[in-house]
């Protein structure tokens, strides 16, 4: 068990820093205050002792563009993999004809061929968890946050904390982070218990209500808001991962670790956040199967028998503009976090052009999206569920942020595209601007506004700006761009009938 104090210093060299951009931005109501085979390693022969890990094989130098074996893994992009492998997508194409021109994600388990150009510092090959248990998709149905925590002994079970606007437990509070930003609870409760003793110890540590996984900042003092913080720093790095923007991870001595290009996003996100905490020694028993992976293996058994959550050839279903047909509205946000900061790019915002630059009342309305069920809603939130099984871990689901309390769809409501689901507003989170905020998540998994898988509205595709909050829309010819300003360049016109 190892609490260490991270200076925030450190913190901000590990994260990808994006600007925060755009009069009507916004933030959660959680941050406004602040490949390669498995080896086994040895087991540490008394616990007292530093435990010993035997060092994994490294990577040759490869030659420049020499071909190499890769096994496409869930999620799977030909820009992402281009970014691991310092490569790019045409030679990749060149070396797998077989892959069709408008190809998204890549079947997982497929055989392929990669040019690589070699970079020193890769770290370990070695895989701790699957993606599939990182978010909060299908391989978390079934699974009961508080009666695991119930079952064992630890002092979690008897934790309470005042969090939105109610008090919870400390299960509830775990199962509310992981529902805010898609995170498993299995992943969040394994962290607890490496870094606390969560379930193992009765005994709470006596520095619990300073900084309890090591995140020094004077408004997160909570283990809500540690946690919530945790949640998003892991989102940072998978997601950076996931589309190739995270290249490095900073340790704590200053040094440079380059994810080996074969790793998971999971991993990759686990390394990020570990690497934080420790000296670089304790970081490579962390990584290793002697450290965070041990804990997950002891609580819920072989993490790789749960199967992958992203398929091959993933297509967005038909959606419409989230606003009335007819009605003109501007697009105010390109793609930027969905709950949280930073990555992934995941949300776009649409204001009514009268409200633009202001918290005012409007007599618009959003709209849904596509046909689909009311699975959750709170201050400001709705969210969508395509598939209508009641689950948003499952399937297509839509999550609408900033909607007017005093008429949001009720919970429950089943919804056709183009019915009304609420009046855009400032609600639910910090917002400079009248408006409403939309992501997409596929079983769990929060998918970027831009990119292979874009948003498509109507025909309107999204594209990803220098930074968050920029980026524009485009259908035909016709280029739409990002813009607080409402001026004629950022206008668009829903005419789904």
């Amino acid at each position: 068990m190892l609490v260490r104090k991270l200076h925030l210093a450190r913190f901000f060299n590990a994260l990808l820093i994006f600007g925060m951009l755009g009069l009507s931005g916004c933030l959660p109501p959680d941050l406004l205050a602040a490949g390669a085979e498995q080896p086994t390693l040895p087991v540490q022969a008394q616990e007292e002792q530093p435990v010993r890990v035997t060092p994994l094989p490294t990577r040759p130098s490869y030659a420049p563009g020499e071909l190499v074996d890769y096994t496409a893994q869930t999620g799977d992009t030909l820009p992402a993999i281009a970014a691991h492998f310092n490569t790019t997508v045409e030679e990749i194409r060149a070396a797998n004809a077989f892959i069709p021109g408008d190809a998204t994600t890549m079947p997982p388990g497929m055989p392929m061929k990669i040019p690589i150009y070699y970079q020193a510092l890769w770290g370990s090959p070695y895989q701790i968890i699957p993606d599939s248990l990182f978010i909060n998709g299908p391989a978390q149905v079934g699974f009961e946050t508080s009666a695991f925590v119930r079952d064992h002994p630890g002092w979690l079970k008897y934790y309470h904390d005042y969090v939105a606007d109610r008090d919870r437990s400390g299960a509830e509070i775990v199962d509310y982070v992981a529902t805010n930003y898609s995170v498993s609870p299995r992943l969040l409760l394994a962290i607890l218990e490496y870094q606390l003793g969560a379930l193992s110890d009765p005994q709470m540590p006596g520095d619990l209500a300073e900084y309890p996984l090591g995140y020094v900042d004077s408004s997160s003092t909570t283990l809500y808001r540690q946690l919530a913080w945790a949640a998003n720093l892991l989102n940072n790095a998978y997601y950076g991962w996931r589309t190739g923007s995270l290249r490095e991870i900073t340790l704590s001595d200053g040094s440079l670790e380059r994810p080996d290009p074969w790793q998971n996003a999971a991993t990759v996100a686990l390394h990020a956040y570990l690497a934080l905490f420790r000296s670089p020694a304790d970081y490579q028993v962390a990584v290793s199967s002697e450290g965070i992976a041990r804990t997950f293996y002891g609580l819920y058994g072989d993490p790789w028998a749960f199967s992958s959550h992203i398929p091959g050839s993933l297509r967005q279903p038909d959606l419409r503009l989230p606003f009335e047909p007819g009605r003109l509205w501007a697009f105010t946000g390109g793609p930027h976090s969905p709950w949280g900061e930073d990555a992934p790019l995941a949300a776009i915002d649409f204001a009514p052009p009268s409200v633009v630059g202001g918290c005012a009342d409007t007599e618009e309305y959003a709209t849904a999206v596509a046909d689909g069920l009311v699975v959750r809603t709170g201050t400001g939130i709705a969210v969508l569920d395509l598939d209508g099984d009641g689950d948003e871990r499952t399937g297509w689901v839509v999550f609408y942020l900033h909607l007017a309390y005093n008429d949001v769809v009720p919970l429950g409501a089943r919804v056709k595209a183009g019915d009304r689901m609420g009046h855009p507003s400032c609600e639910g989170g910090k917002a400079t601007g009248t408006h409403v905020h939309i992501a997409r998540k596929y079983n769990g998994e929060w998918i970027p506004a831009g990119g292979p898988l874009a948003f498509n509205l109507e025909g309107w595709v999204a594209y990803n700006g220098a930074q968050p909050y920029q980026g524009y829309l485009k259908r035909q010819g016709r280029t739409v761009y990002a813009c607080v300003c409402s001026d004629q360049s950022s206008q668009i016109q829903a005419d789904f009938h």
